[in-house]
């Protein structure tokens, strides 16, 4: 449903050169339902009334899901060694951590490593060379043995790259195929890999946004995954950390799904115990495995948002924040680095967005007008 009050806090941040493209949508369960609505503004777009956004980072908790979907089925163990799921990395340094680490940040290795740079230097990419630096990419304080809760938190792109080739591994499937398989298409959801929107719908390059103009890449990225690691991984496929490309009322309907599986209401997907290793709560910092938690009164998820709020941010713009207090869902979907990363305005818009979509339909354009 489109709401012309959601039109208007996606013009907002568009009017305040948060992005030139935004998509919002509101979710709430009420009396044993349902109720969503989205909103749409751009400039100088031509994108329609659905439009797709690259999820970025967002497709980090679909790769968790499908992790926890395959272990509650026996497939594997969340607590097995990455040796064990990937055997390209079994004589690297993560050999022997488990994977629930890997998806919750602590596994001990760096944020981020340029991996795409032979690609850069017009080289050939070799994906197993890859990931043996990711998993090689141990930080200087995170060494000895691992600890019981593993090594201190920090947010690590590498940790996804490893989680996802292990499900492709175990699986035998590409991570794009396996995460429609166990995520997209039971819960009905468009959200694609650039590959799976373009053998489903001829107007994808159309319909979806235009990213980052980047020279190695020949100019302005659009229909293609714009991290550029994900793109040297997987092109026009899955990588664990990005890739996903969905519209905000897809989005939102997945965050819905995870909302019902936590409180039980819904088994059929997965269920509260199974979800449970994801959502808990972390020593040492508000990243959970698969997702994030609300950091304090300054959070991007805005001061609605209650304390158990969870959810999470990509690169390119994007983010899902759900609310098992209060059973709401926000999503904001943007192209805010069009043309260019260098772009940050949307930082400091997004706890007054999310306040305004926690807010729908009573209150949501109070935040906006105190602004």
């Amino acid at each position: 449903m489109r709401d012309p009050t959601l039109d208007e806090v996606a013009r907002f941040v568009v009017h305040e050169q948060g992005a030139p493209a935004v998509s919002v949508a509101a979710a709430r369960f009420r009396r044993g339902s349902w109720a969503l609505a989205t909103g749409v503004a751009g400039k100088a777009l031509e994108l329609g009334p659905d439009p797709l956004f690259d999820l970025a980072s967002v497709t980090k908790p679909f790769v968790a899901v499908t992790a926890a979907r395959l272990a509650a089925r026996g497939v594997m163990s969340l607590q097995d060694p990455l040796g064990r799921l990937l055997p390209d990395v079994r004589d690297t340094a993560s050999a022997d951590v488990p994977l629930i680490f890997f998806l919750a940040h602590r596994a001990g290795l760096d944020a981020h490593r340029s991996l795409f740079l032979p690609l850069v230097r017009g080289m050939p990419f070799e994906r197993r060379a890859a990931l043996r630096a990711a998993a090689d990419a141990r930080r200087a304080d995170a060494a000895g043995p691992l600890p019981e809760a593993g090594f201190p938190p920090l947010y690590s792109d590498l940790g996804y790259v490893l989680a996802g080739a292990a499900l492709e591994a175990v699986s035998g499937l590409s991570l794009d195929v396996l995460v429609e398989r166990e995520v997209t298409e039971p819960l009905g959801l468009d959200i694609h890999a650039a590959r799976g929107w373009l053998a489903r719908d001829a107007r994808f390059f159309a319909r979806v946004a235009p990213t980052e103009t980047v020279t190695f890449r020949g100019g302005e990225v659009r229909g293609a995954v714009h991290d550029e690691n994900a793109w040297a991984l997987a092109g026009y496929g899955l990588a664990g950390q990005a890739g996903l490309f969905g519209t905000a009322f897809a989005l939102a309907r997945f965050g819905g799904a995870l909302l019902d599986a936590g409180s039980g209401r819904d088994l059929t997907f997965l269920s509260p115990s199974a979800l449970e290793p994801l959502l808990m709560t972390r020593p040492g910092g508000s990243l959970r495995a698969g997702f994030d938690g609300k950091s304090g009164t300054l959070s991007a998820a805005g001061s609605r948002a209650s304390t158990h709020t969870f959810g999470h941010l990509g690169f390119t713009g994007t983010s899902l924040w759900c609310d098992p207090e209060s059973d709401r869902v926000a999503v904001l979907l943007s192209n805010r680095v069009c043309p260019s990363r260098e772009n940050v305005t949307l930082r400091a818009l997004r706890p007054i967005v999310h306040d305004a979509l926690f807010g729908w339909p009573e209150s949501p354009l109070g935040p906006l007008r105190q602004s």
